[in-house]
C-alpha cells in the first residue's frame, strides 16, 4: 500500500475525501488480504499515514471535530472497501470517546490530547458476556490475570481498553493500558470465515498490571441517562459498518455486470446491462440500501443531540434514540444479507470464481452481524410500538 501524504485536513468534509483515498488502496488488496488474514498492520499504518484517527476528536484538543454522522461516513467509506478496516476504526470513533461519558472529570480530555499528540489507535477486549478474566487489587494497583475470548484490533492497537470483573466483588472494571503493557498474549487464534483481518482471537492475561489512575469512571453523575448513551455511538458504528459492507457489495456487482456479465439467453437483449430482471434487482436493492442509510443518517443525527445533552439527557430522549439506532440496525442487517447474498444473480455463475472474492462481502456481514441478531432487534422495535417500551441500551442492544 502507498502512503497517503500532504494532509492537512481543516475541516470534517475533507476528512471523507482522504476516506476515499484510503479506501481505494485499500481496495487494492482486499482480496488477498482476506485470503491471507492475519495481523492488518499495514492498514493500521495507512490510518495513521491519513490523519483519520483524530477526526472524531473534538477541535479544543487538536482533533477533527467531526460529528458522530462524519465520523460514520467515515466508517462506511472504509467498510465498503474491507470490512475489518471499517469494523475496527468505528471501535476507535467509540473508544475515544467514551471518557466522555464514562470516565472522571479529566479523564476524556487526557484521552483526546493523547490520541492527538501521539497518532494512536485504540482498540479493546471489551465483551461483557465473557467473565474469565478476573481482576484483584495489588498494593495501589491491580494485577489481571485470565482470558479474554474476543480482542478486536487488541494486537495492533497503540491502546486497548479492557473489561475483567473484580475477583471478590464480581463488579466489572474497566481499564485503558499501553499495547506494551507486559505480561499480554495474543493467541493468534481468529480462523473465522469472514472480518478476516480484525485479528478478534483470545488473548491471555499474565499477572498483568493496571494503575489506579488507568481505570475509567466513574462518571460525575452515574446514575444519569448519558453514560449509556456510548452504547448507542457502539452501536451505529456497526450499522455503518453493515451499510458499507452492502454498499461495497453492490458498487463491485455493479463493475462486474458491465463488464463481464453475459445477458441470460431467454432475455431477448444483447448486454447484461439491458437485461429486464437483472436491472429490476439493481433498482430493488439500491433503494432498500438508500432507505437503510436514511434510517441510519436519522440515528445518527438523534444522537449527535444526546450526546450534546451530556448529564442533562433524560431516560425518554435517550430511549429516542436507542429505537431509531434499533430500527437503523435492523433493517441494514436485513437489506446487508440480502444484498450479499443474492448479488451473484446480477452477476452469474462466472462471478464465483475465488479469484474475484465477492464471497467475502456476505462473509464479512454475516460474521460481524451475529453479534446482534436481527430477530431480537425486531422484537425489541415491536416491543416499543405495541407496549411503548424503550430499548435499554448496553454492548449487544
Amino acid at each position: 500500500m502507498s502512503k497517503v501524504v500532504g494532509l492537512q485536513p481543516s475541516s470534517a468534509k475533507d476528512y471523507l475525501a482522504v476516506a476515499n483515498d484510503v479506501a481505494a488502496q485499500l481496495g487494492t488488496q482486499a482480496v488477498l488480504l482476506d485470503d491471507a488474514a492475519g495481523l492488518p498492520t499495514e492498514e493500521i499504518q495507512l490510518l495513521k499515514q491519513s490523519g483519520l484517527l483524530s477526526l472524531p476528536i473534538p477541535r479544543e484538543y487538536g482533533g477533527g471535530g467531526a460529528t458522530f454522522l462524519d465520523a460514520y461516513q467515515v466508517v462506511k467509506t472504509l467498510a465498503a472497501a474491507q470490512g475489518s478496516i471499517g469494523q475496527m476504526y468505528a471501535n476507535h470513533v467509540v473508544l475515544v470517546n467514551a471518557g466522555a461519558a464514562l470516565g472522571r472529570p479529566g479523564q476524556a480530555e487526557q484521552s483526546y490530547r493523547m490520541t492527538v499528540e501521539h497518532n494512536l489507535f485504540w482498540a479493546n477486549a471489551l465483551n461483557a458476556r465473557d467473565a474469565r478474566l478476573k481482576i484483584v487489587s495489588d498494593g495501589d494497583g491491580f494485577r489481571v490475570n485470565g482470558t479474554k475470548s474476543f480482542g478486536t484490533g487488541v494486537a495492533v492497537a497503540d491502546v486497548n481498553a479492557i473489561a475483567a470483573i473484580h475477583e471478590d466483588s464480581g463488579e466489572p472494571y474497566v481499564f485503558v493500558i499501553p499495547k506494551d503493557r507486559e505480561g499480554i498474549r495474543y493467541n493468534d487464534d481468529w480462523e473465522n470465515m469472514g472480518q478476516r483481518r480484525t485479528v478478534s482471537g483470545s488473548y491471555s492475561f499474565e499477572n498483568v498490571y493496571v494503575a489506579a489512575e488507568e481505570l475509567v469512571g466513574p462518571p460525575p453523575v452515574p446514575t444519569s441517562a448519558f453514560p449509556t448513551l456510548i452504547f448507542l455511538v457502539s452501536q451505529l458504528g456497526k450499522v455503518f459498518t453493515y451499510l458499507g459492507i452492502a454498499e461495497g457489495a453492490l458498487s463491485a456487482a455493479k463493475a462486474y455486470t458491465a463488464t463481464q456479465t453475459r445477458p441470460w439467453l431467454t432475455s431477448g437483449v444483447d448486454q447484461a446491462t439491458d437485461d429486464p430482471y437483472i436491472l429490476h434487482r439493481y433498482g430493488e436493492y439500491w433503494t432498500d440500501l438508500q432507505a437503510a442509510i436514511a434510517l441510519a443518517t436519522q440515528a445518527a443525527e438523534a444522537l449527535q443531540t444526546a450526546w450534546q445533552r451530556n448529564t442533562d439527557l433524560t431516560f425518554e430522549e435517550r430511549g429516542e434514540v436507542a429505537i431509531k439506532a434499533a430500527s437503523a440496525k435492523a433493517f441494514a442487517i436485513k437489506t446487508g444479507l440480502t444484498i450479499t447474498t443474492h448479488m451473484f444473480d446480477m452477476m452469474g455463475a462466472r462471478a464465483t470464481a475465488s479469484k474475484y472474492g465477492f464471497d467475502r462481502y456476505w462473509r464479512d456481514l454475516r460474521t460481524f452481524s451475529l453479534h446482534d441478531p436481527v430477530d431480537y432487534k425486531f422484537k425489541a422495535i415491536g416491543d416499543w410500538f405495541v407496549n411503548e417500551t424503550y430499548p435499554v441500551p448496553s454492548q449487544y442492544s
